[in-house]
């Protein structure tokens, strides 16, 4: 039996987390946050000191690393038995993720861990390549983006509502800085694919992005 696949891409501080569980919820589908996934080797990474850019290093540590998703109503992710939901949210480990994910082996490792979460009833895969390069034959896809000032100010909302000391400059300056990176990169750079719908939310609310996108599926 065919598993149909709900892809959503675009660049960080989309939205993509949120509208991505919202209609795997409301459908009843899977959930795949990849984002989370090379948040996790990153995180797990800086815990062990090693090198980002030292590849045959953080191969090893995606190779031993053990993930656990629970997607209820807040997605919680478990490295190797231990919580750290509340880790991968950070300035520091987003940007750690941009850089490991530029390394082509580690790619590879990573892409059937991805792959793994297709299975019936449905799956909803959230990331920067889902349409493109983990599930090209995908039956929906969606590109969800926003300004990157727009980007920037809802993350200085979310860390200064979390009691965290945030510069709203800075952030613009990482959320750009990351944004070329990931676009530039040679293996699976940010991309739109070619089939996708195509959502800014700058001007949206989250519900609004919601329904387009649940429009879509039906």
């Amino acid at each position: 039996m065919t598993v149909p696949v709900l892809t959503i891409d675009g660049p960080s501080g989309a939205g993509k987390g949120t509208v991505s569980r919202a209609v795997a919820k409301k459908m009843g589908w899977n959930y795949l946050d990849s984002g989370s996934i090379y948040r996790s080797l990153a995180l797990a990474a800086l815990k062990q000191h090693v090198d980002l850019e030292n590849e045959v290093a953080i191969v090893n540590i995606a190779k031993a690393m053990i993930l656990e998703f629970d997607c209820g109503d807040e997605l919680v992710v478990r490295l190797d038995g231990e919580d750290i939901t509340a880790q991968l949210g950070s300035e520091i480990t987003g940007n750690a993720a941009s850089i490991v994910a530029a390394l082509p082996e580690v790619r590879q490792i990573l892409l059937q861990k991805q792959k793994d979460f297709k299975r019936l009833p449905g799956l909803v895969a959230d990331g920067r390549d889902m349409g493109t390069v983990v599930f090209p034959g995908a039956e929906n896809k969606v590109f969800l983006t926003a300004s990157a000032a727009e980007r920037a100010k809802r993350r200085y909302k979310q860390l200064i509502e979390k009691g965290i000391d945030a510069n709203l400059i800075r952030i613009t300056n990482e959320i750009e800085e990351r944004d070329r990176r990931d676009m530039e990169r040679k293996i699976a750079p940010l991309a739109m694919a070619s089939d996708a719908l195509y959502i800014d939310s700058s001007d949206m609310t989250l519900e609004a992005a919601i329904e387009e996108v649940l429009n879509l599926i039906r």
